[in-house]
C-alpha cells in the first residue's frame, strides 16, 4: 500500500494590482477562478481524505467553500499555521517602492530577519513545520490523504523542509522558487516515519 499525501493546493488568483507586495494581507480572489479550480480539485481528490485544512484568509476560505459545494462528503478547518508570511509594514505596498536597503538586510538575514516588522522565515519554518508533522500523523490515523488549501510562500515551505529538513536553514540565493499556480497544486507522499518525501505531481 503505497504511503498518503499532502496536497499542497494554492488559492485562485487574487484581485492585487500587479506587483504588489501581499502575504498576510486578506485580499480577496477571483471568484469565477475559484470555482474552476474548486471543480477541477473536486474530480481529482481521491473519494476518502483523512482531513482537508485551509489557510484562515479569504482567498483560501474561499477554494474550500467553493470545493465543499461540490464535495458533500467534505468538511474544511482553519489551520492558522499555513497561513503566508507576514510581511508587516511592506504588506500592500509596491516592491517597487520598499527601499533597496530594506529589502538588502532582508536577503542578508533572510531567515532571522522580519520584513517590514512582520514574520521571520524562521518562525513561519518553525509553523509550517509542526503542521506538516501533524499532517503525516493525521494521514497515517485516518488512512488517506490531507489537503490544505494554501498559499505559495506555504508550499515553498514544505520543499524545503522535505530537501533539508527542519534544522537546516536556507540562505536567500537557497530558497524554493517554484510553486503551484495559482489554482493549481502539487503532492508530497507522508510516509510514517521521517520526513515526508517529495511526489511530483500536480493539477
Amino acid at each position: 500500500m503505497s504511503a498518503p499525501r499532502l496536497w499542497l493546493v494554492r488559492h485562485a488568483r487574487p484581485e492585487v494590482a500587479p506587483g504588489l507586495c501581499y502575504g498576510r494581507l486578506d485580499v480577496a480572489a477571483d471568484a469565477r477562478h475559484s470555482r474552476e479550480s474548486a471543480r477541477l480539485l473536486a474530480q481529482a481528490l481521491p473519494p476518502r481524505l483523512a482531513a482537508l485544512h485551509h489557510s484562515p484568509l479569504q482567498r483560501c476560505e474561499l477554494l474550500a467553500q467553493d470545493l465543499l459545494a461540490l464535495r458533500a462528503d467534505l468538511a474544511s478547518k482553519a489551520e492558522p499555521r499555513i497561513t503566508e508570511m507576514d510581511f508587516g509594514q511592506w504588506e500592500g505596498r509596491a516592491w517597487n517602492d520598499i527601499a533597496r536597503a530594506d529589502i538588502d538586510a532582508w536577503t542578508t538575514r533572510f531567515v532571522h530577519h522580519a520584513p517590514g516588522g512582520g514574520e521571520p522565515l524562521a518562525a513561519m519554518l518553525t509553523r509550517v513545520s509542526a503542521a506538516l508533522d501533524e499532517a503525516a500523523a493525521q494521514a497515517h490515523a485516518g488512512g488517506g490523504d490531507v489537503v490544505w488549501i494554501t498559499h505559495a510562500g506555504v508550499a515553498r515551505c514544505v520543499h524545503w523542509l522535505l530537501t533539508h529538513g527542519a534544522a537546516r536553514m536556507p540562505l536567500s540565493h537557497e530558497w524554493p522558487q517554484s510553486a503551484p499556480g495559482y489554482g493549481a497544486w502539487t503532492t508530497v507522499l507522508l510516509p510514517l516515519k521521517g520526513r515526508p518525501q517529495a511526489a511530483p505531481a500536480r493539477g
